[in-house]
């Protein structure tokens, strides 16, 4: 599998280094490995404050507060998207403000935090829901934990 990362920052607080993109990157892999999927594989991902995560938050989900992270699969199905020779699987969207605050709160750091974002958002973009029921919520969280092991946190 050949992964490409096209990263955005739009974002003034924090300084966005190689060393993020490496974690970002790793999460998404080690998410993609985990689930199977053995195509090459496209993701955005952009880094950006409250204030922007705020707005887009309310735009595409009508919640008018600030969230950590939101995803935008490409696809409803997977299934329906297996035969791109580069499967473009949709975009993320990090407010690295927030994930400083939640790694803060949960004394690890905020490479920790955007790692645990980036694989909760690549399982969205995989289709995995945590708000359709209990069942799937305790099986994404699962998951979420598996990965976050196998990349070392």
């Amino acid at each position: 599998m050949n992964l490409t990362v096209d990263f955005k920052d739009e974002q003034d607080l924090y300084e966005v280094r190689v060393a993020m993109k490496a974690t970002v990157r790793k999460a998404i892999f080690n998410t993609l490995v985990y689930e199977g999927l053995d195509n090459d594989v496209e993701v955005s991902v952009t880094f950006t404050d409250n204030e922007q995560i705020k707005i887009l938050n309310n735009q595409y989900r009508n919640k008018n507060t600030a969230t950590d992270v939101l995803s935008f699969p490409m696809f409803d199905d997977l299934n329906d998207a297996l035969d791109f020779n580069v499967l473009p699987l949709g975009d993320i969207v990090i407010s690295l403000e927030r994930a400083a605050l939640q790694g803060h709160h949960l004394c690890h750091s905020i490479y920790h935090e955007v790692a645990f974002l980036t694989v909760h958002s690549t399982l969205h973009l995989l289709g995995y829901d945590h708000e359709t029921s209990s069942e799937d919520e305790e099986d994404m969280f699962r998951r979420q934990k598996e990965i976050m092991e196998i990349i070392g946190y």
